[in-house]
């Protein structure tokens, strides 16, 4: 039986995200940093392919996949945008220290005002990778590149791969990822994932 492949990289950071703040639905570019660390990591490294490639929303999703794969036509995944920050949009941890809720927030209890939970987050994710891989499936798209945030990852790996690990365990540095294999009986029977690969690799 036909099996499909999802190759997961993390996104280079936005501006906003270096200078410290919380970047969910604002778009904040990517800085002339990471564009030469980006150029450097493609020298470096061989990156897979994809018949599919597919980005979060936010511009330093799409970017990064733009100068990883020059010739690709990106998809949007509005499901697997980053956590909806509310309120706390675009404002560092020190302009937020004194909000109520917001150490109850870094703690993992609560959402921000108009944002979401970590819980809500987490759902929408999950839900957006069963659709990614539904459509996948239903297009004969055997392989597919998605360029998410280090959330986003870590979300979807900690729900469906395989071997099982909390989100923290799957976190890498930004340009890297890892590559997840699905098989459809399986999948059927139970969603999940073998990870099978870290990417990219050392030319």
């Amino acid at each position: 039986m036909k099996s499909y492949v999802i190759h997961i990289l993390r996104a280079m950071p936005s501006q906003g995200t270096l200078e410290g703040r919380y970047v969910g639905r604002a778009q904040s570019p990517l800085p002339m940093g990471a564009v030469s660390e980006l150029a450097g990591l493609k020298r470096e490294y061989r990156y897979p392919e994809g018949e599919l490639y597919c980005a979060s929303p936010a511009v330093s999703c799409v970017d990064t996949l733009k100068i990883l794969y020059p010739k690709a036509e990106p998809e949007v995944v509005l499901e697997l945008a980053e956590c909806d920050f509310g309120d706390w949009e675009n404002r560092t941890a020190e302009e937020l220290k004194n909000e109520p809720g917001f150490k109850e927030w870094l703690m993992g209890r609560g959402a921000p005002p108009n944002g979401e939970s970590g819980q809500v987050f987490f759902r929408r994710v999950c839900g957006g990778f069963q659709l990614l891989v539904k459509n996948m499936m239903a297009r004969g798209c055997a392989s597919a590149v998605l360029v998410t945030h280090a959330g986003v990852m870590t979300s979807i790996l900690a729900a469906f791969g395989l071997p099982k690990g909390e989100p923290q365990d799957w976190l890498c540095d930004p340009g890297f990822g890892y590559s997840l294999r699905i098989t459809p009986m399986l999948w059927m029977r139970e969603p999940v994932a073998e990870v099978f690969a870290r990417v990219p690799e050392e030319k």
